[in-house]
């Protein structure tokens, strides 16, 4: 059993200290809760080798991604995505309240498979900044 603490991801976003490799001893998976302040995004990123399932609790996102951050969903409570392994993509929280979220992914370690990635510059007027510490 894990009772949660919080940490900063590195690709934005509070996490729920879930199940992972330092937490529970797992070897192939990690799930962690996931809250995005209202009007913050995270930063461009893929997980390498790794693919991500993710359901979305309360609130709404978007999510650029795709090459070059190309392809976009809105995804609200109730929704799944699959992100599969190596796929660029980037969540912004552009509602008026937090957006919560389930995020399995196939990396115990669920932190060290992130690599950031930079910004389109033909994305960065339509999301807006970073919001260090808010997503």
């Amino acid at each position: 059993m894990v009772r949660t603490g919080n940490y900063q991801g590195v690709q934005g976003g509070i996490f729920g200290a879930g199940i992972s490799a330092q937490s529970a001893g797992a070897e192939r998976l990690c799930l962690h809760r996931l809250v995005m302040a209202a009007g913050s995004r995270g930063r461009p990123h893929l997980h390498e080798g790794h693919e991500s399932a993710i359901f979305i609790q309360s609130g709404q996102v978007e999510v650029w991604h795709g090459e070059g951050l190309a392809e976009h969903v809105v995804l609200r409570a109730g929704d799944y995505i699959h992100i599969p392994a190596d796929v660029p993509h980037m969540p912004v929280n552009s509602g008026m309240e937090d957006m919560v979220c389930l995020v399995a992914r196939t990396d115990p370690n669920e932190q060290e498979g992130v690599r950031l990635l930079d910004l389109p510059t033909w994305l960065e007027d339509r999301v807006g900044p970073l919001v260090v510490g808010a997503g």
